[in-house]
């Protein structure tokens, strides 16, 4: 059995550097957003007794977002936009969101004094209406905004409590606003100036090159609806926390192989 493992294993890193060989002199994604789906069908797969599903599933699907973020870094991913949790999941059961929103506040205290986080000035962000979150979880992200915002190297977005339709309404919401109050011209509004009003609108590559989705759904879901226009378009059947690092090079593989055409 240990041989047979051992050999699996070895076979597997082969595989990996092959991948990395093929993809480490092309053009990678600049700015990559994943939907991370599938955190309970797996604890489903892997777990019977139904007081752990819920937890265990969105558990280990965080930490498969902590290797990933090195993955990224690894390969130089300055925009890292991960869909988390919608405006769409408050409908879900209260104890699985209260264990989603607990699971969520230790990450990004963790996030606060990560060294990886200070050392490659990585400025973190959430998108989202925030407000709609637990006070103690606000303040845990508000504080690692806080000591991020004036790095620059790299951007890690986490799309909380986020609907595609409700941050097109909040933009929309702000442009009134400054019109109304004459900060603003009607005749100003125009799709660059809407795009000053994204929930992504810190960053000078708003639109994702490639967006994922694991678990074998193909739709977005609302995710990123106005970034989303060009973007190419990739779904994998592979659960969130069984994402690896293959699964990642295949995507940047993919990418390398696709031709963009941005409407023309």
């Amino acid at each position: 059995m240990l041989q047979r493992f051992l050999s699996i294993i070895g076979a597997y890193k082969i595989y990996e550097k092959w991948l990395w060989l093929q993809v480490k002199n092309g053009i990678k994604p600049e700015h990559i957003a994943i939907i991370l789906d599938g955190n309970r069908r797996w604890a489903h797969s892997q777990e019977s007794n139904p007081w752990l599903i819920d937890k265990w599933g969105h558990k280990q699907g965080a930490d498969t977002v902590e290797q990933l973020l090195d993955w990224c870094q690894m390969f130089g991913l300055k925009y890292v936009t991960l869909y988390t949790f919608s405006t769409e999941n408050f409908t879900r059961n209260t104890k699985e969101i209260t264990k989603i929103m607990q699971i969520a506040e230790e990450r990004f205290h963790k996030l606060l004094t990560d060294e990886r986080v200070h050392r490659n000035k990585v400025h973190v962000k959430i998108i989202g209406r925030a407000n709609l979150l637990p006070a103690s979880l606000q303040k845990a992200i508000a504080d690692v905004e806080k000591a991020t915002e004036n790095y620059d190297c790299y951007f890690w977005n986490f799309a909380f409590a986020y609907g595609g339709r409700a941050e097109i309404v909040d933009a929309a919401k702000s442009i009134a606003r400054k019109v109304k109050s004459g900060e603003l011209n009607v005749d100003e509004v125009n799709e660059t100036t809407f795009e000053k009003y994204l929930y992504t609108s810190h960053m000078t590559k708003q639109d994702p090159d490639m967006i994922i989705r694991t678990s074998g759904e193909e739709r977005l879901s609302g995710f990123l609806l106005w970034q989303a226009a060009y973007s190419e378009l990739l779904f994998l059947d592979v659960y969130w926390p069984d994402f690896r690092l293959i699964d990642l090079l295949r995507a940047i593989r993919v990418f390398q192989h696709r031709k963009r055409r941005f409407g023309s």
